[in-house]
């Protein structure tokens, strides 16, 4: 499978509230290393990123969300004592008032909903070539027909149009899904089978019926990202029926994670979509740290071959896995489902 790749990622290696301290993200560049490294010794071939479509970037986010981000690291050295990285600490939480302050501190708050992000010297880099790889495996998947695998760092489903978190800052899917569109598609679901739910994609289509979103994920009950990700949330407006969310409970094992992927798999093919876009979490992982699933690694290839049963065109996104040491087995074990 082609997987589209950079190693501009490893720019980025920002900071996050943890345990109580702050601590070098969990996120971190060797996630990304050992994909890359495995993806190459299972014989895919890998393809550096088209150039960036900041058009495309603004369909999805909003422009100041984008100024903040691409900005924020030259504003923060500008600042009387910064720190290593650049972080907000006051969100417009309830009670509060939701309006955008001028201030950088306050706009990091403003435009961010956790303390697992911060930004560095290198984050803009790192997650605009992210977005571009992600709309290149879309262009390749539309040119050559052949699934396709964007090897993206950071992740991006917990983005939405104007607000970072969970590792993500741009939404990596949802620009896949929209450049697909913008090519022709007439609809396109995105699946989402990453340990916790894709808060930002959901939000960024929550009120679309052009986008239908299937999500597979930890019962926001007990879980990140705990305020979204129900089984009730079916979408507003035009997007009402569009948008399918499958909580599962902790220790979900293979059988009870395959009986769920039927059912979202049957709803994209009542969907009639022209496309499918993947949001890969590999932290369903039976060892992640982050996750409670009993997920193998063998698994992960009949999760894939599922998916690869639907016969529609699919671009694969990398999205959270934080087992490392078994990071690059699962994610080719995925891979290998559409052999």
């Amino acid at each position: 499978m082609l997987t589209v790749r950079s190693d501009v990622h490893r720019h980025h290696h920002g900071l996050e509230l943890s345990g109580g301290t702050v601590a070098p993200s969990t996120e971190s560049p060797d996630r990304a290393e050992r994909i890359a490294a495995a993806v190459i010794a299972a014989g895919h071939p890998t393809i550096e990123p088209d150039e960036l479509d900041r058009q495309l970037l603004h369909q999805v986010h909003t422009a100041e969300y984008l100024e903040l981000l691409e900005t924020a690291w030259d504003r923060w050295q500008q600042l009387p004592d910064p720190g290593p990285a650049a972080m907000g600490f006051t969100w417009p939480a309830r009670g509060l008032i939701d309006r955008r302050p001028d201030d950088l501190i306050g706009r990091l708050g403003y435009h961010s909903f956790t303390a697992d992000c911060s930004i560095v010297a290198g984050t803009w880099d790192a997650v605009s070539t992210a977005a571009a790889i992600a709309t290149t495996a879309a262009d390749r998947l539309i040119d050559g027909g052949a699934p396709t695998f964007a090897l993206c760092r950071p992740p991006g489903h917990h983005a939405t149009a104007d607000q970072f978190g969970g590792y993500c800052y741009l939404n990596n899917a949802a620009l896949a899904a929209q450049r697909l569109l913008n090519r022709g598609a007439e609809r396109v679901a995105v699946l989402d089978v990453d340990y916790h739910h894709g808060n930002g994609t959901q939000s960024i289509f929550y009120d679309r019926s052009d986008v239908l979103f299937v999500s597979l994920h930890a019962d926001p009950a007990f879980d990140f990202p705990w305020f979204l990700g129900r089984a009730d949330e079916a979408g507003i407006g035009d997007g009402d029926g569009w948008n399918l969310n499958l909580p599962l409970p902790r220790g979900t094992t293979g059988d009870r994670f395959n009986e769920a992927l039927t059912v979202a798999l049957e709803r994209i093919r009542d969907g009639r979509v022209d496309g499918v876009v993947v949001s890969l979490g590999v932290d369903i992982f039976v060892d992640d740290p982050l996750g409670t699933f009993a997920i193998t690694t063998p698994e992960f290839r009949s999760i894939g071959a599922a998916i690869a049963g639907l016969d529609i065109p699919t671009t694969i996104v990398q999205e959270g896995g934080y087992a490392v040491d078994a990071i690059g087995r699962n994610v080719v074990s995925f891979l290998d489902g559409w052999s």
